[in-house]
């Protein structure tokens, strides 16, 4: 995933720090590098954030739209994930390079949202007609650990959508049209507070970090990504790199990564409570107001 190149020296001092409870940045195995969000950048979706984790920068826009139900699930609405990992953003990246990386996140996303979201808040009509919700993600700046930064910016962008109310439903035979609001400020929050962020915990030596940076990504022998939900539940796990993991090292990582998750769940929480409060509170201005 990135050009970056160390030798023998570099490594032997990076997975040093990490065995002294000291890593390169000053930072302990635990901890997460600085985290900048914004929220509504972008005036067209329904919802959009953009999250910096110290290089890696990452936008998420989410888009509604009316569809039909799937035939297996009349009362559920539905929710896609894309992906696009942008060749500025690394070197790696060019052609089709970012391919199986935006597949990999895609997939893991659905994964890890399927047991927690709640599909049917989606339904507007049962068998009929539901929102459908379009999840875009575009990597601009790769700068390590991409997962949890990719995780932590969807579910801001779902937190900060809002569905277009339905005013009216008219009945003609067999078919119903729906009548939505012309008014673009009437509408309803989506309800995803209760959506998992995405933890990795990357093995170097015989210790374990959280938030890797490239660098450590590469003196890593592997890494676990656990997805959890603000109250501390997996939801899934994913494995990646060629090393193994022991059993009870296993279950140690996954054990640090739900303690980590319920406190990175409650800090994104904490700042998306404050960023809407700024905005019930600020004052609005123009001839739409």
């Amino acid at each position: 995933m990135s050009l970056v190149s160390l030798n023998e020296a570099e490594k032997v001092y990076i997975i040093h720090g990490v065995e002294e409870n000291f890593r390169c940045d000053g930072r302990s195995r635990q901890d997460y590098r600085p985290l900048e969000l914004e929220m509504d950048i972008v005036s067209n979706a329904n919802g959009s954030a953009r999250l910096r984790l110290a290089n890696s920068d990452i936008l998420v826009c989410v888009k509604v739209e009316i569809d039909t139900p799937l035939p297996e699930a009349p009362k559920d609405g539905k929710i896609e994930y894309f992906v696009d990992c942008s060749a500025n953003a690394t070197p790696a990246f060019e052609g089709r390079g970012g391919e199986h990386l935006a597949a990999e996140l895609s997939r893991f996303l659905c994964l890890a949202h399927g047991p927690v979201f709640n599909l049917s808040k989606l339904c507007i009509v049962p068998g009929q007609s539901c929102w459908k919700l379009f999840v875009d993600v575009l990597i601009l700046e790769c700068g390590g650990n991409l997962f949890d930064a990719v995780s932590l910016a969807a579910k801001a962008a779902l937190c900060s959508t809002s569905l277009p109310n339905i005013v009216g439903t008219y009945e003609d035979g067999q078919n119903i049209d729906l009548q939505i609001s012309d008014d673009p400020f009437d509408t309803k929050p989506l309800d995803a507070n209760d959506l998992p962020v995405l933890v990795s915990m990357c093995k170097i030596g015989n210790s374990y970090v959280a938030d890797p940076t490239i660098e450590e990504e590469i003196c890593g022998a592997g890494c676990i990504v656990v997805s959890v939900t603000p109250k501390g539940n997996v939801t899934a796990v994913l494995k990646k790199g060629a090393g193994s993991f022991m059993p009870d090292t296993l279950n140690e990582i996954i054990m640090s990564g739900s303690h980590i998750g319920i406190l990175l769940n409650k800090a994104l929480d904490e700042t998306l409570i404050q960023d809407m409060s700024s905005n019930v509170c600020k004052q609005q201005y123009g001839f739409l107001k």
